[in-house]
């Protein structure tokens, strides 16, 4: 990058984790998703990434209350596996990101050529921030890892989409969790959604969550913010910790007449061998109720 005529900067972080995690944490969607933001006020709704040379990607970023957003996107000019990624964004700056292990860590170093809309010290301020934020991310996964599940459904994905989300049909899939398996509120992009269930002794919980994306027939992004104890939301303190900013994600990718439906969602060691048990009950019954 030294025969570039324009300026360049450079951020760096040590990431604590083997380069294969590092590399597998930056290149993958459901990952990108969850640490690409400078700030708490903004976040990643969705991220498209074809990580081989000649591959093209698309990363929505936007403000968390709605008011400003914009797709970062381009294509990887050269793709070496766990080492180096060098890519060309659709504004025509160039950008490398160098991974070089150091026995259980790796030191991400991220040049890129600045803009000159913002002064270079802003640009350096905000691409650090996210490149802190991605160390952030991959060193809390001993805590948090997220689960992927899929299943193919003979129905278009329009007929996945309304089904999986029709407020009776949805009781009926969810069942597998929770006879009483139920939610409350608007499926809408940036709407409050609670999820509901009763257990044996009638103690109603749940799940107080937002939906952060919403594109119909194609792809639902939940954002979990706490639990819900009888009449109480909890969004704060030790009892929602591994639960607040959780995401469960839904992709819909039509196949011929099929549907490939792909859920990955966030889950602490605690329920993880539930739902490792319980989703591929689940995601049966969705398919046996669109394919009726």
């Amino acid at each position: 990058m030294t025969n570039f005529e324009k300026t360049i900067i450079t951020v760096k972080a040590v990431v604590n984790a083997p380069v294969e995690k590092v590399w597998e944490c930056w290149g993958e969607p459901r990952h990108i998703v969850r640490w690409n933001a400078a700030s708490d006020d903004w976040h990643t709704p969705r991220a498209e990434n074809d990580l081989q040379t000649g591959g093209r990607f698309l990363i929505r970023m936007e403000a968390k209350d709605g008011s400003f957003g914009f797709d970062f996107s381009g294509r990887y000019d050269k793709v070496e596996l766990n080492k180096r990624i060098e890519y060309t964004i659709d504004d025509n700056r160039r950008v490398q990101v160098d991974f070089s292990p150091d026995g259980q860590a790796t030191l991400i170093t991220e040049s890129f050529e600045a803009e000159n809309e913002n002064p270079a010290e802003l640009q350096q301020t905000g691409w650090q921030s996210i490149l802190d934020n991605f160390k952030k991310y991959v060193e809390g996964l001993s805590t948090i890892q997220t689960l992927h599940f899929e299943i193919a459904i003979n129905a278009p994905a329009e007929a996945v989409y309304q089904t999986m989300l029709d407020k009776k049909h949805y009781e009926e899939w969810t069942a597998e969790f929770n006879p009483t398996s139920r939610y409350e509120g608007s499926w809408e992009k940036g709407s409050k959604i609670v999820f509901l269930g009763t257990d044996e002794q009638g103690n109603v919980g749940g799940m107080v969550s937002r939906i952060k994306e919403n594109i119909p027939n194609q792809y639902i992004s939940i954002e979990h913010l706490g639990i819900i104890q009888g009449d109480q939301e909890i969004t704060s303190g030790p009892d929602i910790e591994g639960w607040a900013g959780a995401l469960e994600n839904y992709t819909f990718t039509s196949a011929g007449k099929e549907t490939l439906l792909k859920v990955d969602l966030d889950s602490n060691q605690e329920f993880m061998d539930y739902f490792i048990d319980t989703w591929p009950k689940a995601l049966n019954k969705l398919k046996s109720i669109c394919e009726q």
